[in-house]
Parts: C-alpha cells; structure tokens; sequence
C-alpha cells in the first residue's frame, strides 16, 4: 500500500512539474512574441551598404585607415583612439582627448553596431558611416587634419595607393577623400555583436536568464522600447531629453542644445537621438554629457525625465540586468600592419600640448 502511495504521489509530483514547466514555456513564449513587436536580431551576415558594395579588399583597407594615428595632423589619433574595439567601441572616458590633447563636447559613441544606425553622432548630422568618418579627421578638436593633407598623406605611400587600386577598381585616381570615407565604413559594417539577446529572440530560451527575462518584462511595459526598439535598441529616433522632466545641468547642460544646432528649429533643442543600447553595459559614462558611470542610476534617470516613471530599485536592476544580456561577441580583432612612410610623406604636426 505504502509502495502504492509512494508511487502515486511521485506521479503527481511529475505532472505538477510538467505543468509549472509548460506554464513557463509558455510564458517564455508570450514574452517573445511580445518583443518581436519591438525587436529584431542582429543579422547574421555584414549588413549591406547604400551605394558602397563591400568587398574585402575594401574592409581590410578600412581597417588599415580605422587603425593609422597618421590620419590625424598629429600622427597621435586614429578612429580607434576614441573608438577602441577593445573598450566596448568606445574610449570609455566622459568627453574624448584629441588634439593638442583638447577635450570634445560630447560622449563617443560606440562604434560598435553603429551601421544598424539611422543617422550617426548624438545629434544625427551625419546620413551614414562615411559621411561621419569625415568628419572626426577635420574637427579641430579630434584629429585636426584637412582632406588635402589625408589624401597626401596615403599618396605618399605605394602600399596605400595598391590598396586602395583594388578596393576601387576602374577609377583613374581612387585615392579621394570619399573612398577613404567609404572605406572605413565598409570596415566598420562588419563590427556587429551577436548577443544573449538575440540568441534568446531565435528561440533559445536558455540564453537570458529568469531576472533578465523579467527585466525585459519592465522595460517593455514601462515604454523604454518605445525609443530603443528595431536592430540597435535605439539609433533611429530623435527625442528631447527630459520629454517628462529635465534632468539637473550636470547630466543635461544647458549649453548643449543638441539637434538645433543641426537645424536651428526651436523644436528641436535639447533634442538627441535615441541611444543605441546593445554593449551599454560595457561603455560607460552614459549619456551625451558622459555625466553618469552607473547604469543603475542611468535607467533610473531615463525612467523619471523620459516616461515619468517611477521604478523601485527591484525594478531598475532587474532592467539593468536585461541590458546586459546585450554585451555580445566583438569580432577578432588583429592590429593590421600598416604601409611605411616615405620621404614624400607628410611630417606630424601640433602634438604638443598648448
């Protein structure tokens, strides 16, 4: 009789399990079907580019160009100064040091992804990755350099001029300003991190775990997808910041008017678009002011001065929690070997301090 109990009870021991087990597939199931609506993995392939077919030739000598301090006047800074692959794509400091070791006005965004963007920079005024590769060389406060200078620079060296032969067949001087744009974007579309999180939207439910899981609940429902939806968590909108309340002037400065400057509409000041998220757990500071070195805290701000809500602590590291499972695989980097200069090469100029 005992045996026979025994028996029993473990029987309904087993269907209970099935049945919780069912009820938390299930509810798996919902949660995804709910981020589909907002979500999208990233793709497994490099992503193609308007108007710029990517080839390797074309990707290695954009990484040559993301990699040469020689593109800056002072031969210090290269695009990886600012945007280091081995620092989430970013320098990890509030404002970046450029030249003559001057400070910029706003955060560096990770490069990381930043082809699944709509526009590039906090503000947008670049339409693409080649567009904004141009600019960094000619601000004066980041590599200080002037296209004729560039274009000097990479005649001055065969190696540069082979190269750039091949990623721009047929053309009878390939070694432009625009193909050097072109190409670091070409380099740069192939620095996309798959992550937990997109292994969890192809269907395995193994990859977040159960707090992540619920902080993707919270960060759904409360409306932060709402801005940081579609491939990136973010990049394809513009929104003010402080839409519900304005944060103090030292995470929002009254200086910075954001995207006015770009369109000098009244509408538009204080005005950035909307961060991209994947990696955000490995590029602090956060925000365009680079302000804030918590992401606890970060969540918290962007819950009172976006949505006017108001998370409990639980709540604000259960996000957190969720944000990190979009940390993902950077690809292998090896540091290219670079063309030597030549006499014809231009000299390094202005790297002391003022």
């Amino acid at each position: 009789m005992k045996a026979m109990t025994d028996t029993l009870r473990g029987g309904i021991l087993a269907i209970a399990a099935l049945s919780a087990g069912a009820a938390a597939a299930a509810e798996t199931d919902d949660l995804r079907e709910a981020a589909g609506d907002y979500f999208v993995p990233v793709p497994s392939t490099v992503p193609a580019v308007a108007d710029n077919p990517i080839t390797p030739e074309k990707i290695a000598l954009g990484k040559a160009l993301f990699f040469d301090p020689r593109m800056s006047i002072s031969g210090v800074f290269s695009c990886n100064s600012c945007h280091n692959l081995a620092t989430g794509g970013d320098d990890n400091l509030p404002t970046s040091i450029g030249h003559g070791w001057q400070r910029g006005p706003r955060n560096a965004p990770t490069v990381l992804n930043s082809i699944f963007n709509s526009a590039q920079f906090w503000d947008g005024r670049a339409a693409d990755l080649a567009e904004q590769a141009k600019g960094p060389v000619q601000a004066g406060v980041e590599m200080a350099n002037t296209p004729e200078n560039l274009i000097a620079t990479l005649k001055s060296m065969p190696q540069y001029v082979e190269w750039f032969q091949g990623s721009f067949p047929g053309r009878d001087d390939p070694v432009t300003f625009d193909n050097f744009a072109k190409a670091i974007e070409a380099y740069e579309a192939t620095l996309i991190t798959p992550a937990p999180f997109d292994a969890w939207l192809n269907g395995d439910d193994a990859a977040l775990s159960d707090r992540q899981k619920e902080g993707l609940a919270i960060f759904m429902d409360a409306g932060c997808a709402t801005c940081h939806g579609g491939v990136n968590l973010g990049g394809n909108g513009y929104y003010p910041f402080g839409l519900v309340e304005k944060p103090g002037a030292d995470v929002l400065p009254e200086t910075d008017t954001g995207r006015f400057q770009v369109t000098e509409t009244a509408g538009d000041e204080y005005v950035f678009r909307a961060a991209p998220l994947r990696n955000i757990a490995v590029t602090a500071p956060y925000f365009h002011s680079g302000a804030v070195w918590d992401l606890n805290t970060a969540v918290g701000i962007m819950a009172t001065s976006q949505l006017g809500a108001d998370l409990n602590e639980d709540e604000i590291a259960a996000v957190t929690a969720f944000l990190q499972s979009l940390t993902g695989e950077v690809p292998e980097v090896v540091y290219p070997l670079l063309p030597p200069e030549t006499a014809e090469t231009p000299v390094p100029t202005g790297a002391v301090r003022p």
